[in-house]
């Protein structure tokens, strides 16, 4: 087998390795995601990212397979669909881009300034949608560590728990995220978000993810935010989500839709060995 193309692709610094494997299948073991993914040793990234054919005979332009940085697969990315979107735009495809992941089919199409806005689909607001371990009001967690306290839980395609807190500044996100990732209440685990509102259509927003730590920017995490704020009626239904690495819009539509708009940014091409595919 040749070296495996690549291209390192960020939203907001959310970053992330893209192969395409659509002419040919690529295995990747999770120990050699574990290593591409590695800052100082490999090529480093959030997720690592597979361009598969659609399964099924799905209608779709391309499956989106995603790898956390630990080398578990997850369903949903909002930002890296953002990026295979961006490529596959680059590539010619014109008019809305459709994206298979294991949480369904997205809708990706150019927006202004060079962003790209994604339709999420709808948010999973019931227990058993995000999924809790047991039943619960999503609006209201019985759920606290440290500071933190009362959160929302939502699913956009993975499960979120959102804390609301009046200075972001103030918490320390590194110590109390990985306990809560693992809570017994979120039996797939969790990214854990911490908001603060600014104003009715803004918030500041820092996640922890599942399986990656501190990012700088979570597409999927901003949604879940945007529409745990409304459903707590802090804020409208489209909302400015400013997390590190920059600002997502989110607008959770009267059709119960959450749309995502954002940039996706190249920054630089290479290949992978061949000895680290199976």
């Amino acid at each position: 087998m040749i070296d495996v193309p690549f291209t390192k692709m960020h939203g907001l610094g959310n970053d992330f390795v893209v192969i395409d494997a659509r002419d040919r299948p690529i295995v990747l073991t999770p120990e050699a995601v574990r290593a591409i993914a590695a800052r100082r040793t490999g090529v480093g990234c959030d997720q690592f990212i597979v361009m598969e054919p659609a399964e099924n005979d799905v209608a779709a332009d391309v499956f989106m397979r995603i790898h956390n940085a630990d080398g578990g697969e997850v369903d949903a990315c909002g930002n890296a669909t953002r990026c295979v979107a961006a490529l596959l735009m680059k590539e010619g495809a014109r008019g809305p881009v459709r994206i298979q992941t294991g949480a369904g089919i997205l809708i990706a199409e150019d927006a202004p300034g060079d962003a790209v806005s994604v339709d999420m689909g709808r948010p999973g607001l019931g227990w058993r949608d995000v999924p809790l371990a047991a039943e619960a009001d999503t609006l209201h967690l019985d759920l606290a560590a440290g500071p933190l306290s009362d959160p929302a839980a939502a699913s956009i395609g993975n499960p979120h728990c959102v804390f609301f807190v009046d200075d972001l500044d103030a918490i320390p996100i590194e110590e109390l995220g990985p306990g809560l990732e693992h809570h017994a209440l979120f039996p797939e685990r969790a990214n854990i978000g911490v908001a603060q509102i600014v104003d009715d259509a803004t918030m500041r927003l820092r996640v922890w993810e599942r399986g990656v730590g501190l990012t700088l920017a979570c597409g999927t995490g901003a949604c879940a935010a945007a529409v745990s704020a409304h459903r707590r009626g802090l804020t409208g239904r489209r909302v400015k989500v400013q997390v590190d690495g920059g600002s997502l819009a989110i607008d959770w539509r009267a059709d119960d839709h959450v749309i995502m708009t954002g940039p996706a940014a190249i920054s630089f091409t290479g290949s992978l060995a061949a000895d680290l595919f199976a």
